[in-house]
Parts: structure tokens; sequence; C-alpha cells
């Protein structure tokens, strides 16, 4: 991960981490071998960089961490799963434009 932003997400630290967060929380669950991941990952970089302290930002390695997709239904990679209060606000599937997860994240501020 390039940015200091984006935090590691894990099937031992997402309750702590993501549910109880006290502000909204966009999850990237992702692998190393997926090309679309590598793809949006500067822009989940970016995004991370442009809401420190609004929102934090973090991702799931699939491959890692079995249970928490398998929880919230990932199917297919890059899920990202945006949470507020515990609660899932919205989701998008696939390499989405920034304008996409900038909307994404309007929802929850």
């Amino acid at each position: 991960m390039a940015s200091d932003n984006v935090l590691a997400f894990t099937d031992a630290n997402f309750d702590r981490e993501v549910l109880q967060s006290d502000v909204p929380v966009l999850v990237d669950f992702w692998a190393t071998w997926c090309a679309p991941c590598k793809a949006i990952a500067p822009l989940i970089d970016t995004v991370a960089d442009e809401n420190a302290g609004k929102v934090k930002i973090g991702k799931v390695n699939v491959d890692e961490n079995q249970a928490t997709p398998g929880k919230y239904g990932v199917r297919g990679i890059p899920t990202i799963i945006l949470f507020k209060n515990g609660v899932i606000v919205d989701q998008v599937v696939g390499a989405v434009p920034k304008s996409q997860l900038d909307a994404l994240i309007a929802k929850a501020l």
C-alpha cells in the first residue's frame, strides 16, 4: 500500500477497525493477483489522502482473510464497501473511476 492513509484490515481487526469506527469506513476487498485491483489501487490511495481524518480507508486481502469477505458476500474483486456506524451504506464491484469512489464517500459524509 503506497499511502500511509490506507489501512490493512484483517479478519481479526475488522470488527474493531470497521464496524466500531466512529467515522465512515471504505473497505477495498482485493488480492495480489487481481489486475483490476492493481488498477484501482492508486485511486484508493488518492481518495484516502484526500479524505484523511474524515473517512477511514483500508483494504482486506481476500486470500489471507477469507471469513470477512464471505460474511459480506464478496464474490468478485475488487469489491468496495462503504460502512457507516457498522452498517453497509453502499458498495461497488470492479475497477471504478475516482468520481464513483468520491460519490460513494459523499453518501456517508
